[in-house]
């Protein structure tokens, strides 16, 4: 049996908006202190989302952790991660289409991704039954799904969830608190794979959402 061996590349407290100063905004963002804890919420109105992306770049076999704390709902939290353009290059490259938060512009531009939204109730279908998707991109692929465990606002009454996303390759595992949630592996009949590239939490208005304690680990 073969061990994997994770080792600490990037740790990201998240105490106060200070510590995502360096981050980069696609949207309007707004980030807040928030009693040990950055408040992420849009700046602008009720369709104006967006994507907030971690200044660092991060190799292919990863596991990328952080506390979620949803304080103020409709909306939608998701990740994205494995990013880079469709081109091999960064995201950031001259070259490629600008991007202000509309989620067309990520899933079916000229960036290739993997994301996981785990807290949806941005609209009705999905506050009635609530999913985790991970969704492949370019092209919208919806290619693995499970049962979301967090409970609505008024109800998580503060708490934080540790969420937990591992990317091994074309392997991809997702858990919340522990509770292993979906797996699924990239055989790429939905084009090639997402590799080495950034992270990047993004929230549809108008949710107000609280983060701590990131951390992303390469698996060796």
């Amino acid at each position: 049996m073969t061990m994997t061996t994770e080792t600490l590349v990037y740790r990201n407290p998240l105490l106060s908006a200070a510590d995502v100063a360096d981050w980069i905004a696609e949207g309007p963002v707004q980030a807040a202190d928030a009693e040990g804890a950055v408040e992420l919420r849009s700046a602008g109105g009720p369709d104006d989302h967006f994507t907030f992306w971690c200044p660092e770049e991060f190799g292919d076999r990863i596991r990328v952790s952080w506390d979620f704390s949803p304080t103020s709902e409709p909306g939608l939290a998701m990740l994205f991660f494995g990013a880079s353009s469709v081109a091999g290059g960064g995201i950031f490259e001259d070259g490629l289409a600008p991007r202000d938060g509309a989620y067309p512009q990520y899933h079916s531009g000229d960036i290739r991704t993997l994301h996981v939204s785990y807290f949806r109730r941005r609209w009705e279908d999905e506050r009635a039954f609530h999913t985790c998707n991970l969704r492949k991109s370019p092209g919208f692929h919806l290619v693995a799904q499970g049962a979301d465990p967090l409970p609505p606002v008024v109800d998580a009454r503060g708490t934080f969830y540790r969420i937990d996303l591992v990317k091994d390759g074309a392997d991809v595992r997702f858990a919340i608190d522990g509770l292993p949630l979906f797996a699924w592996t990239d055989d790429e009949t939905t084009g090639p794979r997402a590799t080495s590239g950034r992270i990047g939490f993004r929230q549809m208005a108008p949710l107000v959402a609280r983060y701590r304690n990131l951390e992303v680990h390469a698996l060796s």
